[in-house]
């Protein structure tokens, strides 16, 4: 029996009747697109609630495949095994790719999925292929993105019977402000609008809020402040955040992320398995892509297998020769992996070293996302936490979504009369935000971690007698040299009144308001004046599209250090 297909209905197509029965009004949808999975939820009056699609899911594979006419994606599409998701068809991983250059470590990582990512190093966007009828068809992460969304409205739009417009999407906490752009580029081609791009613990934190509130409104007392350690780590990402909570408000103290998750872990078992893996599939023939998938999906059976037990036996065929029959313990799985869980250890100091939360004050620890259920994962968050038990009151696959549900409902301006929306997130910028000044160094304006709204300036100089212009190159990350950060765009400054270096003030201010858009302010003024001597600049960020690489280079080139700034010491 053909698989049902989703019928949108337009505004003109809807008549009054079947827009005054729906039970969500104008409500925005929250939808979490992990990796690997997805799923929408909305608030539907009383309570989140999730959507399911037609197989009555509501955990979706993140995938597209185009062996078809028309693509369809995994909210709709049911294949009959596995491995036809791994057949070269299907594009998967978007998250991610999505506003990644092709010089990347994640990128060429990717190499060894069942597609085609090719590169050529230059710092542009990585050329991403699916294989119909014997063809690569080109695409790019944020097509793919966008048909998945489609997909994602249509089947919300069926179940609200409503037109969908408004979203809030879950993002992890590493993102750049480009990968932020690519994911809203996404999200209009799809015909959505978001509302909010809201980190995945922040989410998971206004969820955690709404039930702390619930449970003081339950014993009637007024509630004291409770401290709480939110750990995800899904497919592609992890994450972390501290954030104190009361009264339904959470702010959150610390951030902290990478791009690392299940896809890094289930590589290295890949390679594990198959220690030539990567020269044999080089080539991404067909032949080598089934087996590339056979693979994958023994793999990923295994790992799933380790969770709950000490040790797995695999066996499968590749089809092209070679055969893998071995048994694989935890402790094996555990020492091929021990960099991620390095990585997952350090994340969580980092975190609770710049909440300046003592672990001891620590109400609650939560972990969430699908590595959720490594028992190495759970050892390494109880481990740094020092803590016997972790917060159980959460469905670990359905916190973020449900999250970004209930902000969807605030960010409405839905009310409910037991005060269950009465929710508030403060949130935290989780990279710096600065220029390039002091040499080739990144001097952050705006540290990570400091509370949004924020708006905060340095005062700059020149570096040369003279100088009459300045460049100035806005970039987002944490590291203490520009080429180990984010550049998000340049302008000059012109008419520097000639002087002699060290005299002239360059001020520079940045702004990031409550939706997160970052504008920068610059200008100069003259010692024992109030007016600056030529007009502020007002600029939003971020100005570069692909190829930002190439800007910083030809901008180096170019300009050198004739138009550098340094910082002026504030005095004591």
């Amino acid at each position: 029996m053909a698989e049902p297909q989703y019928t949108v209905a337009s505004d003109s197509e809807t008549t009054g009747e079947e827009k005054s029965s729906s039970a969500f009004p104008e409500t925005a949808i929250g939808i979490d697109i992990g990796t690997s999975q997805c799923s929408v939820a909305v608030w539907n009056g009383s309570q989140v609630e999730l959507l399911k699609n037609t197989r009555n899911q509501k955990l979706m594979r993140s995938y597209v495949t185009f062996k078809d006419e028309v693509p369809s994606g995994g909210v709709s599409n049911q294949l009959s095994h596995e491995y036809e998701i791994l057949s070269g068809a299907a594009i998967f991983n978007m998250k991610r790719l999505i506003g990644r250059v092709d010089t990347d470590p994640v990128v060429h990582a990717s190499k060894r999925l069942p597609f085609l990512v090719q590169t050529l190093d230059i710092g542009v966007r990585p050329f991403i292929a699916a294989l119909v009828s014997n063809a690569w068809r080109s695409t790019t992460p944020e097509e793919v993105l966008a048909i998945f969304l489609v997909e994602l409205r249509a089947m919300a739009e069926v179940q609200l019977k409503r037109p969908i417009r408004n979203v809030v999407l879950t993002i992890p906490v590493s993102f750049s402000r480009f990968q932020l752009t690519r994911i809203e580029r996404a999200c209009a081609m799809a015909g959505l609008h978001v509302l909010r791009l809201m980190p995945e613990p922040t989410a998971v934190a206004l969820l955690y809020a709404q039930q702390q509130q619930q449970t003081v409104h339950e014993n009637m007392g007024s509630g004291s402040e409770k401290n709480a350690l939110i750990f995800n780590m899904g497919a592609g990402y992890c994450d972390v955040a501290v954030t104190a909570t009361a009264g339904g408000v959470s702010q959150i103290k610390a951030l902290a992320g990478a791009a690392i998750g299940g896809e890094d872990i289930l590589q290295n078992m890949m390679q594990h398995l198959l220690p030539n893996s990567e020269n044999l599939f080089l080539s991404h023939g067909i032949n080598e892509i089934k087996s590339l998938g056979l693979l994958r999906v023994a793999t990923e059976d295994a790992i799933h297998r380790l969770s709950s037990q000490s040790s797995v036996q695999v066996d499968v065929d590749l089809r092209n020769g070679s055969k893998i029959c071995k048994v694989v313990t935890r402790e094996e799985f555990e020492e091929v992996n021990l960099k991620v869980f390095e990585k997952c250890e350090s994340l969580l100091t980092r975190c609770l070293r710049d909440s300046k939360v003592d672990i001891e004050d620590l109400t609650d620890v939560i972990l969430v996302g699908g590595c959720s259920y490594i028992p190495n994962i759970r050892n390494v968050v109880k481990g740094v936490c020092k803590k016997e038990e972790l917060y159980k009151v959460i469905n670990p696959l359905e916190a973020a979504v449900c999250g970004a549900a209930l902000e969807g409902a605030v960010a409405s301006g839905i009310s409910d009369p037991f005060g269950s929306l009465d929710l508030l997130t403060i949130q935290a910028t989780p990279l710096g935000v600065g220029i390039r000044a002091d040499g080739n160094s990144f001097v952050p304006i705006i540290p990570r971690n400091t509370t949004m709204p924020a708006r905060k300036e340095l005062i700059f100089t020149t570096t040369h007698d003279n100088q009459t212009e300045a460049l100035i190159l806005v970039y987002e990350g944490e590291g203490t040299k520009v080429e180990e950060n984010h550049l998000l765009g340049y302008f000059k400054i012109m008419g520097i009144p000639a002087a002699p270096k060290g005299i002239p003030e360059i001020n520079v201010c940045m702004d990031i308001d409550a939706s997160n858009a970052l504008r920068v302010f610059a200008g100069v003024v003259m010692p024992g004046t109030d007016q600056p001597m030529a007009p502020f600049m007002e600029v939003r960020m971020p100005t570069v599209d692909d190829g930002h690489g190439w800007c910083a280079e030809a901008l180096n080139r170019t300009y050198g250090s004739t138009l550098d700034l340094v910082t002026v010491q504030k005095k004591m």
